[in-house]
């Protein structure tokens, strides 16, 4: 019984994502009728599997001793899971509205709730191998979310996301063949599997495999170089866009960066090694790099597509630290980024789904207009910039610390990085809210205020959702600190 508890909640939104293409639903309020529930369901039962204590490791097939597909589901499984649940509903009542104007609906539906599966396939994965296949799944699925417009934008968005998805996906599998060769175990265990007389006098290579491995999973995290396809992905749907920037796709490759660093490799084998210092380096431009183009980019969702790039080293510099500290600072930059971005990607989604503005130099004294939207994007924006006592300060403060107690030089190359991002990030967050409060001395054409007003409540409750709750997670850090550390560090 506790094996299909483990499964349940990956193969039944996959299975109910493919019957929903087969139908062709007779008005929308009957699609929502199927998909909502599906989507609540589902998150019940991952809940369920993760806290309630039944759920079991869970083989589906085994192809040698070493290699099978395999469901298990530890602390880590649990943070990353949680959070993907929690949002995945939450997103789904904002995209019933959204997409009224996108068109093909069905189609939508169908590959989002399927993606649903296949990201707690990747959280609930037992293995390397499992692992590894959920998340070449992960690219297929969302491909069509990406491209779904179907125009010259959305095709060549396509063409990128599956070209960067292909390489980043090679030079993950050329990690896996080298933990199969040199580990104990294909399987996850906290400190890593290497077998210490197979490793010996190939320490360099298997270094180097580990760097090219983590920049092939490096690719879904936006690291430079590899971010381009980010960017470009902010023409699909806002819904896709907020999951892909904020939940499913970047976090994905983030999660997968964890396994291999702490579960297959181990801290111990890479710690102060030519490899943890490139990462850290690595990360701490990306950082800085995503914020600088960030505040350049005039686009409103592509801005905040860019800072996704940087919140994102953000949570890999955690993870290169490589100490206890570092990776519970990360997981917790991990969820307070989510809940941020996500509503800031849903008060851009607003703002065009309301006024087709995308650009900052369209959306002069929209505030007043659109109260609700831009009360909940100053409050997340804020809490992105990381003043205290909102949720962003806590997550740098504790990357931070982390950082100095590291011990590696390169660790405060990385807090200077976080240090200029949080300069400029405030930057680029309140040069919009200036825009929107206090315009400029300027005529405006008649009707240019014209159908300028807050969304309904499908998209309008989402927002003022995820606003409170990030104030909330603000205020409570250490908890939140204990919690992943009780979660995940006892595994050890």
């Amino acid at each position: 019984m506790g094996a299909w508890i483990t499964a349940l909640p990956i193969a039944f939104p996959i299975v109910a994502g493919l019957c929903l293409l087969l139908v062709k639903f007779k008005d929308r309020k009957h699609r929502q009728m199927w998909v909502f529930p599906i989507i609540t369901i589902n998150a019940i039962f991952a809940l369920f599997a993760m806290h309630s204590g039944m759920a079991e490791s869970f083989t589906l097939v085994h192809f040698t001793h070493k290699l099978s597909l395999t469901l298990y589901i530890d602390g880590l499984s649990k943070v990353f899971g949680t959070m993907v649940s929690v949002l995945w509903v939450i997103t789904t009542i904002y995209a019933f509205e959204y997409m009224t104007h996108e068109g093909r609906e069905d189609q939508f539906f169908a590959f989002f709730t399927m993606t649903f599966g296949v990201v707690l396939g990747i959280a609930f994965s037992g293995n390397f191998l499992t692992m590894y296949l959920f998340y070449e799944f992960l690219t297929l699925v969302t491909l069509p979310l990406v491209m779904h417009a179907m125009d010259n934008k959305a095709r060549h968005a396509g063409k990128v996301y599956i070209l960067y998805m292909m390489f980043g996906a090679a030079l993950a599998f050329i990690g896996f063949v080298f933990i199969y060769c040199y580990g104990t175990t294909v399987h996850f265990v906290l400190g890593g599997v290497l077998n210490p007389v197979l490793i010996a006098g190939h320490e360099t290579k298997l270094q180097l495999v580990f760097f090219m491995a983590f920049l092939g999973f490096g690719v879904k995290a936006a690291i430079f170089p590899l971010y381009r396809w980010l960017p470009k992905a902010s023409v699909a749907p806002t819904p896709v866009t907020a999951l892909l920037h904020a939940v499913a796709v970047v976090k994905s490759g983030v999660f997968a960066i964890i396994r291999l660093t702490y579960y297959s490799f181990g801290t111990d084998f890479l710690r102060n090694s030519p490899v943890q210092s490139l990462m850290l380096l690595l990360t701490a431009i990306t950082i800085v790099f995503g914020s600088t183009v960030a505040l350049r980019t005039p686009h409103i969702k592509r801005r905040f597509a860019y800072s996704t790039v940087s919140n994102l080293s953000y949570i890999l510099f955690g993870i290169a630290l490589m100490t206890p500290a570092g990776l519970i600072a990360a997981l917790l930059h991990m969820i307070y980024h989510a809940v941020l971005k996500i509503t800031l990607f849903f008060t851009a989604g607003a703002l065009l789904y309301k006024t087709h503005r995308e650009y900052l130099y369209e959306v002069e004294g929209f505030g007043k207009y659109m109260p609700v939207t831009f009360a909940c994007m100053t409050i997340t924006g804020i809490g992105l910039v990381g003043i205290p006592p909102f949720a962003g300060f806590h997550s740098k403060w504790a990357l931070a610390t982390a950082a100095v107690e590291c011990g590696n030089p390169m660790s405060y190359v990385g807090i200077f990085a976080l240090i200029l991002s949080a300069l400029l990030t405030a930057l680029y967050v309140f040069y919009i809210l200036v825009r929107v409060y206090f315009p400029r001395n300027k005529t405006y054409p008649e009707g240019y205020y014209d159908h300028v007003e807050d969304p309904n409540g499908y998209m309008k409750y989402p927002m003022i959702l995820l606003a409170i709750a990030s104030v909330v997670l603000g205020f409570f850090p250490s908890l939140i600190l204990e919690v992943l550390g009780n979660m995940v560090m006892p595994l050890a």
